[in-house]
């Protein structure tokens, strides 16, 4: 998926719309991300690495103790949250947008900085093995909902109903496909608004599923206990 969203023709339709530039978005931040963490992709990978290297370079690094802090501090929920939701609204500040757009070595540190960041946020809810979720199921589905969806909601609808174009860049590229500026940018906004906050409020149905699930194997174990 994130070779999808960054290394086929979307790419050169994200530079000259503003919609399919939301898409990308939203496929590196709400579709790539949680799916990778889902796949659990870290101790695959390190079964992969030869032995003498995971012994002699990947154990020491992995328990150098300022790593260990600097992983345990961006992985707790506030700053998650932080990181995610106050990159998403910065990166869409019309002269930073503008310039990433732009300025491909800009464009590149955006991009990593919603994958890095999505995989942050959604690393609170998921148990990306061999870590953990330090929320409890109840919380994450409250996280998903305030961090996730209402902000999706309140920027993707600012953008649907804007009555400007608010990104210099994009304000004539679109008419070469037909397409006003303007219903460009609305129709990227809806992109983030409506399919964005499905993803959310599937995710948060998906916690608390699992949230019940968790409570029914708790009380076997009690009942297997007495």
């Amino acid at each position: 998926m994130v070779l999808a969203s960054l290394a086929t023709q979307l790419e050169q339709y994200a530079y000259e719309l503003f919609s399919a530039h939301m898409l990308q978005h939203m496929l590196l931040t709400i579709v790539a991300a949680p799916l990778l963490l889902l796949g659990a992709p870290v101790n695959p990978l390190l079964r992969g690495i030869p032995a003498g290297i995971r012994r002699r370079v990947v154990g020491p690094v992995a328990r150098w103790r300022p790593l260990r802090a600097l992983v345990h501090t961006v992985r707790s929920p506030l700053v998650a949250g932080i990181l995610y939701v106050g990159g998403l609204y910065y990166w869409h500040i019309p002269r930073v947008y503008d310039a990433a757009v732009e300025d491909p070595l800009l464009h590149s540190v955006e991009h990593g900085w919603y994958l890095a960041t999505a995989l942050l946020f959604w690393g609170v809810v998921i148990d990306p093995l061999p870590f953990r979720s330090p929320l409890p199921h109840p919380a994450r589905i409250v996280y998903l909902l305030l961090a996730g969806a209402a902000q999706n909601t309140i920027l993707g609808g600012v953008l649907a109903f804007s009555s400007r174009v608010f990104y210099r860049h994009y304000e004539t590229s679109s008419l070469a496909y037909g397409i006003d500026p303007l219903t460009d940018q609305r129709t990227g906004g809806a992109i983030m608004w409506v399919p964005g906050d499905m993803i959310f409020l599937l995710g948060a149905s998906f916690a608390f599923f699992n949230w019940l699930g968790s409570e029914e194997d708790e009380q076997r174990r009690r009942e297997a206990g007495t």
